[in-house]
């Protein structure tokens, strides 16, 4: 019997580089199982849609999928949008067996791909000391998404033994900016930011663009297309792909 093929879902963005990014994550994915069908797909924004994949997987003869949604914070897309991506989904292909796995999330793991970043970006700016450090994340009207990212900056700080700040691209205080006057106030004056969004545009840009104004030494990419992101992925993919199998 064949394994549910695996949908990637993202939000989606208008700009380029982040559809890019995750069709290269997707490609990631692959080289770890090329046994199965993998796509990406976008709730908005982007090309393909869900639909459009479904369509496509049914046409090919898929009867099960694996949606796994690739956002860090459980918020609104999780709650409300994935959910009804999939109801229509089923209600266009009637005995499909579509089932959405838990977002992606913050899994402590991805503290490796954000010192990968940060030494990237420390490497092009030519700089080797650091006193600070800000986590820079979307932002979410959800407190509890906002914890988690302070819950995994506070853990990526004690691993380095430095102060770290996390910060919000909105909704919630202090934007990049702030924590980054906030940490020069107190005299640091070797602050990094690190950008925890799986993917580039418009926001990352804009917190980038707060922290550097705001003295900032060294902004790193988003996680973006890294073979840990893709484990983890899988590991969505692995719990979803059970949950299928009719007890």
């Amino acid at each position: 019997m064949a394994a549910p093929a695996l949908v990637a879902l993202a939000h989606g963005s208008r700009d380029p580089r982040a559809a890019a990014t995750i069709k290269a994550l997707v490609d990631e994915v692959r080289a770890v199982r090329p046994d199965l069908k993998v796509e990406a797909a976008f709730l908005e924004k982007s090309r393909p849609g869900l639909q459009t994949v479904v369509d496509r997987l049914v046409r090919s003869g898929h009867d099960e999928i694996v949606v796994v949604p690739l956002l860090l914070t459980h918020a609104q897309h999780a709650s409300v949008d994935v959910p009804a991506a999939l109801a229509e989904a089923s209600e266009r292909h009637p005995g499909l067996q579509i089932h959405a796995t838990d977002i992606l999330g913050l899994e402590a793991c991805f503290l490796q791909v954000l010192d990968v970043r940060m030494r990237e970006a420390l490497a092009r700016a030519r700089v080797r000391e650091l006193d600070a450090l800000v986590l820079a994340a979307s932002g979410s009207s959800d407190p509890l998404a906002n914890q988690a990212v302070a819950r995994l900056a506070r853990l990526w700080g004690s691993h380095h033994k430095l102060p770290v700040t996390a910060a919000f691209a909105a909704a919630a205080p202090p934007a990049t900016g702030e924590a980054v006057r906030a940490f020069r106030a107190e005299g640091r004056r070797h602050i990094a930011v690190a950008s925890l969004f799986l993917a580039p545009g418009a926001t990352p840009d804009r917190a980038a663009e707060l922290a550097l104004e705001a003295g900032a030494i060294a902004v790193s990419e988003p996680l973006g297309a890294h073979p840990e992101v893709a484990r983890v992925v899988l590991a969505r993919y692995a719990v979803g792909a059970v949950e299928l199998v009719p007890v």
